[in-house]
């Protein structure tokens, strides 16, 4: 996978598990899932960097998340 994905032309979503209290903000770009990966990054930095995962990956953390592997802080 290239380190140096063009991600310009991203269309963002934000995710519905993203608080509207300004705390813990993730977009994801569907755009991408075509070419294998699908970038996210931190909504209220959007200039910032994003951190691109494999499809699979990424799919497999969503699947853990919906039906709450992962402890509530």
């Amino acid at each position: 996978m290239s380190a140096d994905i063009d991600l310009t032309a991203a269309e963002w979503v934000k995710s519905s598990y993203s608080g509207g209290d300004g705390g813990q903000c993730v977009e994801v770009s569907p755009t991408f899932t075509a070419s294998g990966v699908v970038p996210v990054r931190d909504s209220k930095t959007p200039q910032g960097p994003a951190v691109v995962f494999p499809t699979a990956a990424w799919s497999s953390f969503v699947s853990a998340v919906k039906h709450g592997e992962f402890p509530a802080t």
